[in-house]
């Protein structure tokens, strides 16, 4: 296997920019190479499906809009929750918190209410990529039982 295709191990390099702006939201630059199990629903879905049939070496650039990225933004998402509920953890804006149905950002505070934003930061933006494949091979056994890529020398819980 010499391409990304389905369970395939692919290691990247990568800068995601917001087009709009051209403001940097996460890259692997001075870092180890983002590496993940194709087909088991690691990646958003637009960058597995733009990322299909690249070879090692080979560089992609490309947009992907909010349905293909992190989705939409709901409004329902949106939550005001009273500040006892946080127990003690003194939330703050701008904090991300866990819950038990995810994760979820602090936006504001105001008396004893904490309004929090289940949506993904990143959710109702349109983002660009510029990635370039470092390597990709086919995925062992135990890596297809287990869901995800393992790094060098196998398991790495």
């Amino acid at each position: 296997m010499t391409t990304v295709e389905e369970n395939s191990v692919a290691s990247v390099h990568y800068t995601g920019t917001l087009p709009e702006s051209g403001e940097v939201f996460d890259s692997s630059e001075g870092r180890d190479p983002l590496t993940f199990l194709v087909g088991h629903q690691q990646m958003i879905p637009g960058f597995e499906q733009e990322l299909m049939g690249a070879a090692k070496g080979e560089r992609r650039t490309f947009t992907l809009e909010p349905e293909r990225a992190y989705g939409e933004r709901i409004a329902e998402a949106v939550q005001q929750i009273p500040a006892g509920m946080f127990g003690d953890i003194t939330p703050e804006p701008g904090m991300t918190l866990m819950s038990d149905v995810g994760p979820f950002n602090v936006v504001s505070i105001e008396d004893d209410v904490v309004t929090v934003d289940f949506n993904h930061k990143l959710a109702g933006q349109t983002l660009q990529f510029s990635v370039e494949v470092v390597d990709v091979r086919p995925a062992t056994d135990e890596e297809l039982e287990h869901g995800h890529a393992h790094g060098p020398g196998g398991v790495n819980h």
